[in-house]
């Protein structure tokens, strides 16, 4: 290979050193590069200048973008907390409502129930005391039709008194009067 190189060299004109050549490409070369630098790398630079800009806001924009969702976030974890305490303060006042609710109801049925024992009660004490009067009577009445019947004859209104009195006086009537109370 090295034996080939300087057959290329002389047989190619890329090769040939012609000095008139390389001061006229140095010459439209700093002319290019003159009119490069004057019209182009300004325009150039400030689209670059731009670029860099557009991209520093882009990133100061992601930067507030995360600056604002790690906010929100630390709010969203923040309300998670106080809406599960709200939801065990919420559990914990139903189950008072809800016991203070059976507490009202079962005072509720027993105040109910009293009443109804003492209406009853009531009642049987009435009952009790008309059927003893009811008693009283229809022994009034036999002890008059016996006596009319034994005696033979109509007894004064006096009489029939003392003897209703006296026949009530020797029945005995406290066993009933005892239940009843």
């Amino acid at each position: 290979m090295t034996q080939l190189a300087p057959i290329l060299a002389s047989s190619s004109p890329l090769t040939n050193v012609i000095p008139g050549l390389m001061i006229w490409t140095v010459v439209f070369f700093l002319i290019t590069f003159w009119v490069l630098k004057r019209f182009a790398f300004a325009q150039i630079q400030k689209m670059i200048d731009e670029r860099r800009e557009q991209i520093a806001r882009s990133i100061k924009q992601a930067e507030q973008a995360r600056d604002e969702a790690t906010k929100l976030l630390e709010e969203h974890r923040q309300m998670l907390v106080e809406a599960r305490a709200q939801a065990e303060q919420i559990l914990e006042d139903a189950r008072k409502v809800a016991e203070s609710q059976r507490e009202r109801t079962r005072s509720e049925l027993d105040a109910d129930r009293a009443r109804r024992l003492a209406e009853t009660e009531r009642q049987i004490s009435a009952e009790t005391s008309r059927v003893l009067d009811q008693i009283k009577n229809e022994i009034a009445e036999l002890t008059l039709i016996t006596t009319a019947k034994v005696t033979g004859k109509l007894l004064t209104g006096d009489d029939q008194r003392r003897l209703i009195d006296s026949a009530v006086e020797e029945l005995d009537f406290s066993a009933l009067e005892e239940s009843r109370n």
